[in-house]
C-alpha cells in the first residue's frame, strides 16, 4: 500500500466528499456522483483518478456504463497503523483506572 497516495487522496475534500457519498451508496455511475456537486464532470472524473490511483476507489462495466465501488481497506490499513496504536495505550489506562475504581486488583 502507498501511504503517501492515500493521505494525498484523503487530503482534498472533494474527494473526501465522493467517499462519502460511494459509502451511503455503493456503485454509482459519474453521472451520478456528479450530482449536488459544485465542480465540472471533468473535475470528479479527476478526483476520481486519484482516488482509484490510491486503490480507495475501483469501477467495474455494466453495459455501457462504469459503476464505481469504495475500496476501505487502504483506510482500514491507515487506521491500524496510524491511530490504533494511539489509542491502544489509552484503552490500557481506562481499563486498569476502571479496575482500580471497582477494586478489582489483578495480583
Amino acid at each position: 500500500m502507498n501511504d503517501d497516495a492515500v493521505f494525498r487522496a484523503l487530503a482534498d475534500a472533494n474527494r473526501r466528499q465522493l467517499l462519502d457519498r460511494l459509502h451511503r451508496r455503493n456503485g454509482q455511475t459519474l453521472g451520478e456522483l456528479c450530482q449536488g456537486m459544485d465542480m465540472t464532470r471533468q473535475a470528479v472524473a479527476k478526483h476520481l483518478a486519484v482516488l482509484k490511483e490510491a486503490n480507495l476507489v475501483s469501477w467495474r462495466r455494466q453495459r455501457r456504463e462504469k459503476l464505481h465501488f469504495i475500496n476501505p481497506v487502504p483506510i482500514n490499513e491507515i487506521a491500524e497503523r496510524w491511530i490504533s496504536k494511539f489509542e491502544l495505550p489509552r484503552l490500557g489506562a481506562l481499563s486498569e483506572l476502571k479496575k482500580s475504581l471497582e477494586g478489582e486488583r489483578d495480583d
